[in-house]
């Protein structure tokens, strides 16, 4: 399924996490004259709906039912603070409400990520969950951000074995300083390949100016959002930069006011601290895995296997892989059997079942190293990395050591990237936030601090539950009616709320959406 795949991806590549719902990206088509027009020429999407699940949708609704996704391109400027210079490609997508006396405009969806496409993302929520009522209501827009897929994309030149790395669970200052050496590499890669021009343009801010730059192409006044994950570090920023053409904002599972800064990165630790207990009751109650008969002795075989493959992988695990794949899979419930699995095969010496983490494009990690060292300053100093790993090995003891160590936003070239854009409270009271308490891609006291970030402006509905994601296919009716609700009236809760939980953990995710 889409959203069982893609987030299964989240550690698979040399940045700590793509915490993206859903990436459904084209390949890169050539240059055509309507992309330097400011409206958008509708046609196919040649082979979307194919790579999207699109025969299988039709199989369970009728070939009929499927609905028809568009595609256009639309050039936007490379540089913001140029306008009448070069220009890049934005790829966009469409699926039309089919009833247009209940239309009440353009709905812009975003799976997260960031090195995520988007253009998909219209059809698979359409045919995997997202409630008629909604559908009515708006056309859906996808689009690939700057830099990703069929939108003018960008590369670092990464090689397989770099596509395939993973922070170091950094145990003395020793593994700080030799993953400073993979680091360097990577940033000089970027900073040096074909798409170098476009490096300090690659931002979540100018992601939020194109996003206006469809409005406009669109024809409206304004436009709602729906995002998850990163989508909604890119929806704050646009309801802050464009706060009087924002208007009913849905944000999924969020990230902190600052994005993806060093510390959303260490926060990951916490995620994994806060989530993991439900797998340790998961395991316990599953004695056929021979993981421990309690939660505590479930966690302590967690040390036990991270520490023996520390000094003797096996299968193709080390240490590091163990806890960063087990990090990434608890992103969904339906994935706790697997993770069971392949701890009791590494346990035993029998084979470990397939695992869906593989690495993605190298379009993806590229721009995703694009997005999240332009948007915030990072710490250069190797010893302040080394100071953090040995911080965060004690305080988030399950995956710190990874969480915090160097990455290549230490050796990344500054010069031209604009200031970050501050999420405040200043617009109308028209965004929603949904969340997990237990989420370890995007932890709840990020999501907090974006809430207070945003005062007046936002209400939170926050969900007695594990795991990364809410809408529309969660279990909780609770969540998923309140923004539903919302969507399609623009009735807000009247009240932050908590909603309590609902049994999800074995049941299967039937999302086909990062």
């Amino acid at each position: 399924m889409y959203r069982k795949r893609g987030l299964s991806l989240g550690l698979t590549t040399s940045a700590v996490a793509v915490t993206a719902i859903v990436g459904v990206s084209l390949a890169k088509t050539s240059d055509t004259a309507e992309a330097r027009n400011s409206t958008l020429q509708w046609g196919s999407c040649k082979d979307t709906q194919k790579k999207t699940g699109g025969s299988k949708a039709q199989r369970r609704f009728g070939k009929a039912a499927a609905p028809q996704l568009e595609c256009a391109t639309l050039g936007v400027p490379l540089d913001y603070k140029d306008p009448g210079g070069r220009t890049i490609d934005i790829a966009v997508s469409r699926i039309k409400s089919e009833n247009p006396s209940k239309r009440q405009g353009a709905l812009l969806v975003n799976p997260g990520g960031p090195g995520v496409g988007g253009l998909g993302y219209p059809y698979v929520l359409a045919v995997s969950g997202l409630p008629q009522e909604v559908q009515d209501s708006y056309d859906l827009i996808g689009f690939d951000p700057r830099g990703v897929g069929r939108s003018t994309p960008v590369t670092c030149d990464l090689t397989s074995e770099q596509m395939e790395h993973r922070p170091v669970y950094a145990r003395t200052p020793a593994d700080v300083t030799k993953e400073a050496g993979y680091a360097r590499d990577v940033a000089r890669q970027c900073a040096h390949s074909a798409t170098s021009w476009m490096l300090p343009h690659v931002s979540t801010a100018n992601t939020a100016r194109d996003m206006d730059r469809i409005r406009i192409a669109l024809g409206e006044s304004k436009i709602s959002y729906l995002g998850t994950s990163y989508g909604t570090s890119l929806g704050a920023v646009y309801a802050t930069l464009f706060s009087k053409r924002s208007d009913r904002f849905v944000l999924d599972s969020n990230l902190g006011p600052r994005g993806y800064d060093v510390r959303a990165m260490r926060l990951f630790g916490r995620g994994m601290e806060d989530r993991f207990p439900d797998f340790a009751k998961y395991a316990a109650a599953h004695p056929e895995y021979g993981l421990g008969a309690t939660p505590r002795r479930v966690e302590r075989k967690f040390h036990e296997l991270a520490e023996r493959l520390d000094k003797k992988p096996a299968q193709g695990y080390d240490g590091t892989r163990f806890r960063l794949d087990t990090f990434s899979l608890l992103y969904l419930d339906s994935h706790m059997p697997l993770i069971a699995q392949t701890w009791q095969a590494l346990d035993t010496g029998e084979p470990v079942p397939p695992s869906p983490s593989v690495p993605g494009p190298e379009n993806s990690t590229a721009s995703r190293y694009y997005v999240t060292c332009n948007d915030s300053r990072w710490p250069k100093s190797i010893a302040q990395y080394q100071h953090s790993t040995e911080v965060d090995r004690v305080k988030y003891p399950l995956v710190g050591g990874s969480m915090s160590n160097i990455g290549p936003c230490a050796f990344w070239p500054s010069n031209g990237i604009e200031p970050q854009v501050r999420i405040g409270n200043r617009g109308p009271s028209n965004v929603l936030m949904v969340q997990n308490e237990r989420d370890p891609g995007t932890p709840l006291a990020g999501a907090k601090e974006l809430r207070k970030a945003f005062g007046k402006r936002a209400t939170m509905v926050t969900v007695d539950q594990g795991g990364h994601g809410i809408y529309p296919n969660a279990s909780n009716t609770c969540a998923n009616d309140a923004v539903t609700r919302y969507l399609t009236t623009g009735k807000l809760p009247v009240k932050d709320k908590t909603c309590a939980a609902e049994e999800s953990i074995g049941k299967s995710e039937e999302q086909s959406t990062g």
